[in-house]
């Protein structure tokens, strides 16, 4: 199974993530989104199997120097539109192993995800 961890390089969480694949002997190909890009395609995918909500990570930077008028009447269409525009408000991780779909980073989601 290819497992593959998509985020930004020097992002913090992303290192404790990448950390734990590798202390659990789990290889992935990395994809920085940030340089490499990410399509609608992949944004559609991981909204339908985590939700839009999970995906946009409203908490960062970028999604709050937004104008208010960006921000209001949310829907997965203008969420995925945001991430498309800057790639920096997709939260970080996200894996994808096989057919399936993990967002953000905990040790325990991850036990249990590659468990």
């Amino acid at each position: 199974m290819t497992v593959t961890i998509y985020g930004i390089k020097n992002c913090d969480t992303m290192k404790k993530a990448r950390k734990w694949l590798a202390d659990q002997g789990i290889e992935a190909v990395f994809h920085d989104y940030k340089s490499a890009g990410i399509d609608a395609a992949h944004l559609e995918r991981w909204c339908v199997e985590a939700g839009w909500e999970t995906v946009l990570n409203r908490a960062g930077t970028t999604f709050r120097k937004l104008d208010e008028a960006e921000k209001q009447d949310l829907d997965q269409t203008k969420a995925i539109r945001l991430m498309l525009a800057q790639p920096s408000m997709i939260k970080r991780p996200v894996i994808e192993a096989g057919d399936r779909v993990l967002v953000g980073f905990k040790p325990e989601l991850y036990a249990q995800f590659f468990g």
